[in-house]
């Protein structure tokens, strides 16, 4: 089974390849469908399938917008291009831009979008005969479902299911909510999550009177509900049953996800097909990174909302990247870790190093310096504090055994950061 992992930019792409990914999803900077994220230029392309390949990992670029009129004119270049940058498949939605790549990236597999909304056997036979190697199944799909259509498609067309991150309250994505009120498309990539949004009626001849829209009984004093908030996705406890319907790829959702986020989930799914962790390790594993309530989405029965609140909950802060990593002095046993801030931390904090492919490892922040540079860039003497504030700066601190760099440190600190109807 295939570890689809995002990468929104080079970091994460980075920490993708060495917390487990098997392969990576991205986009260029054209018909993506996160133009948040930092996405990768086009003449960046080929060095990030390069980086990839060199680890063994495959790369997926995504052409899922929709595809206006307007976009045909340059479509072509860009197929080219990206068959030209030596990606593994194009991810594509719509049926005139697969045909367009059938001529124009003749290299690269096509793989059917969840965009293509592919809920059936039959949608998915026509597909497979069309080129596709492999579909990416509806977000509504149940197991039952996925199952019955393994049973009936040809072998050698390819199962792939969403199985972490957040989720979208519209059939497979295709919203026109923001679109309506804001002007900016989901479908374009644009996406501004209306649907996260605080919601209540106002009657016309009573101006300043809100009245909550409620599914179920209202926290005292709330003037309003989250009526479209998806709860985010995660089936980690549940991979087996994945694999024992048939499906060949997992995929996480988190093309805006920063890499300490990348990181984190990979590392878990990664130990979860492997069976190398418990079930309820991993499940506390996921619940350190900034995430919604989670849910098994469609694939046991209806999906419920989060209708209490808006926001994210975490059980861990990252507070630092780990970029370099050298024995302190001969004979002492101890190494010198360089660490770039990310948020505050200070000597004596007790941390944790998220390690690729190895379990988490505790320590405490001892012996912390400042690794101060002049203005040409170059490092100044080193200089002892007892806090690290400055972000992005470089620190150093004392370890009793090895941290590689690509590690994360992170403490444990649980964050809520949420907007509750009667916050409004």
């Amino acid at each position: 089974m295939e570890l689809l992992a995002p990468a929104g930019g080079f970091e994460q792409l980075r920490s993708a390849i060495a917390f487990g990914a098997d392969a990576v999803y991205l986009a260029a900077d054209k018909f993506g469908m996160r133009a948040r994220a930092a996405n990768f230029a086009l003449e960046d392309l080929p060095r990030a399938v390069e980086e990839a390949h060199a680890a063994g990992v495959r790369v997926y670029v995504t052409c899922n917008v929709t595809i206006m009129e307007g976009d045909l004119a340059e479509l072509p270049a860009y197929l080219r291009a990206v068959d030209a940058s030596g990606a593994d498949a194009l991810i594509i939605g719509d049926l005139g831009a697969f045909a367009l790549a059938r001529e124009h990236a003749p290299s690269c597999q096509l793989h059917v979008s969840t965009q293509a909304n592919v809920a059936n056997a039959e949608a998915a036979k026509m597909w497979h005969a069309l080129g596709a190697a492999r579909i990416v199944c509806a977000r509504e799909m149940t197991l039952a479902d996925i199952a019955q259509m393994r049973t009936e498609v040809p072998d050698e067309l390819e199962i792939e299911a969403f199985v972490h991150g957040a989720q979208c309250m519209a059939v497979s994505s295709r919203c026109l909510i923001s679109s309506y009120l804001t002007g900016r498309s989901g479908n374009r990539g644009h996406c501004t999550q209306p649907c996260r949004w605080n919601y209540a009626l106002v009657e016309e001849k009573r101006p300043g009177e809100f009245f909550p829209v409620e599914e179920a009984a209202a926290a005292p004093g709330a003037s309003g509900a989250f009526i479209m908030n998806a709860m985010d996705l995660n089936m980690v406890s549940h991979i087996a049953e994945l694999r024992r319907a048939g499906v060949d790829s997992v995929k996480i959702e988190g093309r805006n996800k920063k890499a300490f986020y990348v990181a984190t989930v990979v590392g878990a799914y990664r130990r979860a097909i492997d069976g190398t962790d418990s079930l309820d390790a991993l499940e506390a594993e996921l619940r350190c990174i900034s995430h919604r309530p989670y849910s098994h989405g469609f694939y046991f029965g209806e999906p419920r909302q989060a209708c209490d609140y808006d926001g994210y909950e975490q059980e861990t802060l990252h507070v630092a990247d780990v970029v370099a990593c050298e024995e302190a002095s001969a004979g002492t046993g101890m190494w010198r870790v360089t660490l770039r801030c990310r948020n505050r931390f200070a000597e004596g904090d007790e941390v944790e190093a998220l390690i690729p492919r190895e379990s988490t490892c505790a320590l405490v922040v001892r012996d912390l310096h400042w690794l101060p540079r002049d203005e040409e860039g170059a490092l100044l003497p080193s200089e002892p504090v007892a806090v690290a504030n400055r972000a992005t700066d470089l620190y150093a601190i004392e370890a009793a055994s090895p941290i590689p760099p690509g590690s994360f440190i992170r403490c444990r600190q649980h964050r809520r950061s949420a907007r509750h109807p009667s916050d409004s």
